[in-house]
């Protein structure tokens, strides 16, 4: 079955038609795709890192490729090297009454790196380790798409780097499929096992290495960033707020956590189409959806001596609550809440989505995260939003 791909637009018109749509497609709801439904997009769907886009500064996305709303999770450390060498450990949901796909079609690990094309942006690329959620990948595409297959309770992994050129359109610099081992075989990691994304610099290869291992499975898998245009390094030395994309959004870390929402499942009708709060086939911004099975549990980033991050923040780039309140006439209810980060006691892990059972600190929910651009940035005064540091720290 052929994935819808998104269409190439500026944000700014991309949200203009969201919100022009919105009534109409209220009234139809998504319904679940065919068992088994194998999805090709052809040249690949893409979903991009959300760039600056303030006045002249509109990001234009190649063909086939859109990016959207990117609540990000964020460990503070001042340690010399921390956004150079640190670990995070997790535990990937599990399908329940709801499949996890319904919600994004992709969450991700990434940070700010080097990009030796000459023509990039401040010389900064953005990677996205992208884990697709009911899923299994057949391709991973130079254009940052990929072709996958609906597997439940399966998870594989494309890793794009964005870049931004001189005329602010978005492409990928890079993009690889993480492989079992030494084969050609993409690693699929199954739902509630333990999996340890690691960031370093050193062997096998030369650009920053991402070494992904199944805990659970005992399989592992390494990807090596060397594009075409040369090997790709962490931008920032220190994990510190303020060591921020060039031409990102928000004022944050340099390494993140990003569950993508706003777009529907590949598995669903209709497909993999960008989509906002009041919509009732948009399920993410939806807590029943949320609800409806395991969550995500990031239990910690480790750091080179071995330290824990002490600290974390969390930002929105579409500023959480006051999306929801450009869409909903009033905040709350069905398919109009923004999700939010919490910390379970009970798992002694951080999750996404809404408070799920043995939820300890919720941080505000939709109030952790900054509803203007306070912040600042290449672009000027009051061009991101700030990083809200999440207090008590667990």
């Amino acid at each position: 079955m052929a994935a819808t791909r998104f269409r190439p637009l500026l944000i700014t018109v991309a949200l203009a038609l969201g919100g022009a749509g919105l009534a109409a497609a209220a009234a139809a709801p998504a319904t679940a795709a065919p068992a088994a439904a194998a999805t090709t997009s052809g040249a690949g769907d893409c979903i991009a890192h959300h760039p600056s886009d303030y006045g002249e500064y509109q990001a234009k996305y190649t063909a086939g490729c859109s990016g959207h709303d990117e609540p990000e999770l964020d460990p503070v450390s001042s340690l010399a090297g921390s956004a150079k060498n640190l670990t995070w450990t997790v535990v990937l949901p599990s399908d329940g009454s709801v499949p996890v796909s319904s919600v994004g079609p992709t969450f991700w690990w990434g940070g700010t790196v080097t990009d030796p094309n000459q023509h990039a942006l401040f010389g900064q690329g953005f990677l996205e380790v992208q884990f697709y959620p009911d899923s299994i990948v057949s391709n991973c595409t130079p254009d940052g798409g990929f072709s996958d297959t609906q597997a439940p309770n399966k998870f594989s992994v494309c890793s794009p780097v964005w870049q931004l050129s001189p005329n602010f359109a978005e492409t990928a610099a890079f993009n690889a499929e993480l492989f079992n081992g030494n084969t050609s075989q993409p690693l699929v990691m199954n739902a509630g096992d333990t999996v340890k994304i690691h960031f370093y610099v050193g062997a096998p290869g030369p650009g920053w290495n991402i070494n992904i291992t199944d805990v659970t499975a005992g399989q592992s898998g390494t990807i090596t960033l060397n594009s075409k245009y040369g090997p790709m390094l962490p931008a920032f030395d220190k994990q510190q707020i303020g060591n921020a994309l060039g031409w990102g959004i928000v004022d944050d870390t340099p390494n993140s956590f990003v569950w993508e929402i706003g777009h529907t499942s590949p598995y669903t009708k209709p497909a993999d189409q960008f989509c906002v709060p009041g919509q009732t086939f948009c399920d993410s911004y939806d807590a029943a959806h949320w609800l409806g099975f395991s969550p995500l549990r990031i239990e910690s980033v480790t750091f080179a001596d071995g330290s824990t991050a002490k600290e974390w923040a969390a930002v929105s780039d579409f500023g959480g609550a006051a999306e929801v309140n450009q869409y909903c006439s009033t905040y709350g209810g069905p398919f109009c809440i923004y999700p939010w980060y919490a910390f379970n006691g009970t798992d002694n892990a951080f999750t996404y989505g809404a408070d799920y059972p043995g939820t300890s600190f919720d941080y505000g929910q939709a109030g952790q995260f900054a509803l203007t651009t306070g912040c600042g940035g290449p672009f000027g005064p009051d061009t991101t939003y700030c990083d809200t540091v999440l207090k008590p720290t667990p």
